[in-house]
C-alpha cells in the first residue's frame, strides 16, 4: 500500500502529533508499505530549524516543503506560517498523490482537512482524516477572538463537509466520535482509534534506578511530575494552589508529629506506609518538564510567590523519554471541562507506559476521567479544588502499595487501549 500523511511536524520533532506519526509510519515500512510524508522545515520549538527538504528516516520518504518562520511567538506569525504551509503542501500533494494511494490529512495545522479535501477531488485517492482535535470547536472553547458568530460557523461547515467526504474519519476518543457523527458523517466513515505509547520503550522504572533523578537531585523528595506542552489548551490555578499548601506545609507534616498535614481526602485511610510510626514524610516537589505558552506563566507565578517546592526542565531527549517520565512518582495532567470530545492530551499515554499514577484536573464524567475510574490508575480532582489536590498527593504519597497498584493498573489500561 501506498500512504502520504500530512502534517507539519516529523522526526526528530519533539511534538506529540511528530511522534505519534513517526511511530507510525515507521511501523508502517516495517510491514512492507511505502510510506511518504509531508512536513515544513521548522521545529516545533524551533522555527528556524531548517530541517533538509528531502530525505529517508529509516525509509519513510519524508518532503519537508518550505513555509514562513515566525514559529509560536504570536497568533499573526502563526497564522502566516499555516497559510504558508498550506500552499507549499498542497502544491506538493498534488504532484506526488496518484490514484489509489491513501492520503492521511492530521491536523496541524488546523483545517488540513479542508484544502486536502478539494485539492484531491477527483483524483480518485481512498482520503483518511486522523483527527487530534476538532476545530474551530478548540478555538471556540479557548475564546480565541473571531472564532464565535458567523466566520465560525462558516468554518465548521466546510470542516464538516471535508469529513463527509472522506473515506475513513479516525477519532482518537470516543466522545470526539460521537461529535464527528453529530456533524452528519455516515457512522461507517467513522472509527476510534486510541493515541498511544510505546510501552516497550517506555517502562517503570524504579526511582534509586533513574540517573536523572539522580542528576536533578530529586532522590529524597515525592515528585509530582509534567511532561510536554503546557499551552493554551491546559490550566495550572489548581496545581499552583497545591504547590502552596503544600509548601506552607514545608515538609507536609505537621510540625514535630511526623503525620499527615492537610485536608483528608473522604473515604481514604492511610496506607500502610504512612502509618509507620515516627516515619519522617518525604517533601513534595512538583516538576515540569517541557515548555509552552503557559509553562512560562507559570514560571512567572512561582518565582512571583516565591515557591521553594517547584522545578522546570527543558524538554528532553526522545531516547530518554523513558528517563523523563519514570522522574515523577506520580503525574498530573489537565483537562478543562470545556475541551471535552475536542481534544485528548497525548501525554496520559506515556504516562500510563511508565507505570505512573495520573492525577486528572477536569471533568469528573469526562473521557479520562472515566479511564481512571475504570482501571484504577489515578484520581479526579475538581478545577479550582487546590486541597483537594494537595490531599490526593499527600495520599499517594503516603501509601506506596496504592501507588503500586494504580501503576500497574494504568500499564494494563495502556494495553487495552491498544487492542
Amino acid at each position: 500500500m501506498d500512504l502520504i500523511f500530512l502534517n507539519r511536524f516529523f522526526h526528530p520533532d519533539h511534538s506529540a502529533t511528530s511522534q505519534l506519526l513517526t511511530d507510525l509510519a515507521l511501523d508502517l515500512v516495517a510491514r512492507g508499505h511505502r510510506v511518504r510524508v509531508i512536513a515544513s522545515r521548522q521545529g516545533y520549538l524551533n522555527a528556524q530549524a531548517g530541517l533538509a527538504a528531502r530525505e529517508s528516516v529509516l525509509g519513510v520518504e519524508v518532503h519537508r516543503v518550505w513555509t514562513s518562520r515566525f514559529g509560536r511567538v504570536g497568533l499573526p506569525g502563526r497564522a502566516m506560517d499555516y497559510l504558508s504551509f498550506f500552499v507549499c503542501a498542497m502544491w506538493r500533494l498534488r504532484q506526488l498523490a496518484r490514484p489509489g494511494e491513501v492520503v492521511v490529512t492530521m491536523t496541524d495545522p488546523p483545517l488540513l482537512s479542508v484544502l486536502t479535501y478539494w485539492v484531491l477531488a477527483g483524483r480518485q485517492v481512498l482520503l483518511v482524516n486522523w483527527l487530534q482535535d476538532l476545530f474551530p470547536e478548540v478555538a471556540q472553547a479557548l475564546n480565541v477572538r473571531g472564532m464565535d458568530g458567523r466566520f465560525g460557523r462558516w468554518l465548521r461547515r466546510l470542516r464538516d463537509r471535508s469529513l463527509r467526504g472522506a473515506a475513513v474519519n479516525v477519532a482518537i476518543s470516543e466522545r470526539m466520535a460521537e461529535r464527528v457523527l453529530a456533524a452528519g458523517v455516515a457512522a461507517s466513515r467513522v472509527r476510534v482509534i486510541h493515541n498511544w505509547a510505546d510501552a516497550e520503550a517506555i517502562r517503570p522504572l524504579a526511582p534509586e534506578a533513574n540517573q536523572l533523578r539522580r542528576e536533578w537531585e530529586l532522590e529524597d523528595v515525592f515528585v509530582v511530575g509534567y511532561s510536554g506542552n503546557l499551552g493554551r489548551a491546559h490550566t495550572y490555578a489548581t496545581l499552583l494552589q497545591a504547590a502552596q499548601l503544600l509548601d506552607e506545609a514545608g515538609t507536609g507534616a505537621a510540625p514535630g508529629t511526623g503525620q499527615r498535614a492537610g485536608p483528608a481526602i473522604p473515604g481514604d485511610a492511610a496506607g500502610p506506609a504512612a502509618v509507620a510510626a515516627g516515619a519522617p514524610l518525604r517533601p513534595v516537589m512538583f516538576l515540569f518538564i517541557g515548555g509552552g505558552v503557559q509553562w512560562r506563566a507559570l514560571r512567572g507565578e512561582v518565582e512571583r510567590l516565591g515557591l521553594r517546592n517547584v522545578r522546570f526542565q527543558p524538554y528532553q531527549e526522545r531516547a530518554a523519554l523513558h528517563l523523563s517520565l519514570g522522574v515523577a512518582d506520580v503525574h498530573w495532567v489537565s483537562h478543562p471541562p470545556g475541551l471535552e470530545g475536542l481534544v485528548v492530551p497525548s501525554k496520559f499515554y506515556g504516562v500510563a507506559a511508565a507505570g505512573r499514577p495520573v492525577l486528572l484536573v477536569g471533568q469528573p464524567d469526562g473521557e479520562i476521567a472515566r479511564l481512571l475510574a475504570d482501571y484504577d490508575c489515578g484520581r479526579w480532582v475538581a478545577e479550582g479544588d487546590g486541597a483537594g489536590f494537595a490531599a490526593a498527593v499527600e495520599r499517594l504519597r503516603d501509601d506506596a502499595l496504592l501507588r503500586g497498584r494504580q501503576g500497574a493498573n494504568a500499564r494494563r489500561l495502556l494495553a487495552a487501549c491498544r487492542t
